[in-house]
């Protein structure tokens, strides 16, 4: 079994930047994810970190965000520059074994949530 706990989030301006972090309990998995989910929205994928550290991100991120992670500590964070207000969602952090997998379905474990929000 494996827990996921995020922290970070909140209110910013278009511009700003925010940190999302995600603590993993239990086993290591093979990929850690970010994902979102707008109001009214499916959950889309954001962006993957797979035990190399290769990394995936979706086009309207991509140069915007960073994903991070520490094997060691089994954290992944996601940095998020250059915010805009359509990247407002709550942000979900996620744990799997397929390798840079960007459908929901493919991920194990999910963590709680947390808002972005961007004003303009």
């Amino acid at each position: 079994q494996v827990q996921l706990v995020q922290s970070g989030g909140g209110l910013v301006q278009a511009g700003g930047s925010l940190r999302l972090s995600c603590a993993a309990s239990g086993r290591t998995s093979t990929t850690m994810g970010w994902f979102r989910q707008a109001p009214g929205k499916e959950r889309e994928f954001v962006a993957a970190i797979n035990w190399g550290r290769t990394t995936a991100y979706t086009d309207s991120v991509q140069g915007r965000f960073t994903i991070s992670r520490d094997n060691a500590k089994n954290t992944a964070d996601l940095q998020m520059n250059s915010l805009k207000p359509e990247d407002t969602a709550v942000y979900y952090c996620a744990s799997g074994r397929v390798n840079l997998a960007t459908a929901p379905l493919a991920y194990d474990y999910w963590g709680q949530g947390t808002q972005v929000t961007v004003s303009s």
